[in-house]
């Protein structure tokens, strides 16, 4: 069977590639959130503009990192404490990638109809999303902080079979 070598981190790759493509999806949605705003309030067309592409790109991006997200949490050593906080995290990465998916179709028939307006709506349902991120953003940050998922020290401890 073909195998390839893990390093410290658990991981056939220097680093985890999860969080570096997370942390461009996070600041494509917020942006674009605060592009569309501020577009809003101050009639700027062009950050509409600015908003659209920035959720375009999130949208593609966040299927990158869930596959990668995917990839990296079958490789980390999971413990009893860590899965109900990861399986969370796995159902809210899937449902933010539909979620992303959806909103930015239609902020694309929104700007297909009429690219100088964008509706209160969907601002409505653009907060809902940043506020969906910062959960995700929460429940990913405790993964690493709280249960040290691909971190050196807890990867040796489960190595050696110590519970951390």
């Amino acid at each position: 069977m073909f195998s390839v070598p893990l390093n410290s981190e658990n991981l056939p790759y220097p680093d985890p590639i999860h969080p570096i493509v997370v942390h461009f999806v996070i600041a494509m949605v917020f942006f674009s959130f605060v592009c569309d705003v501020i577009g809003y309030f101050t009639r700027n067309v062009r950050l509409f503009e600015v908003g659209f592409w920035n959720m375009f790109v999130a949208a593609i991006a966040i299927f990158v990192a869930i596959i990668f997200g995917q990839f990296e949490a079958g490789l980390a050593q999971i413990y009893p404490a860590v899965q109900p906080t990861l399986n969370f995290h796995t159902l809210m990465g899937w449902s933010l990638g539909a979620i992303v998916a959806i909103i930015t179709a239609w902020r694309f028939v929104i700007r297909d109809r009429n690219p100088h307006k964008v509706p209160p709506a969907y601002l409505g349902a653009a907060t809902f999303l940043v506020c969906l991120v910062l959960l995700q953003i929460y429940l990913g940050s405790k993964l690493f902080w709280v249960y040290g998922l691909h971190v050196e020290p807890v990867v040796e401890a489960m190595k050696q079979r110590i519970s951390p």
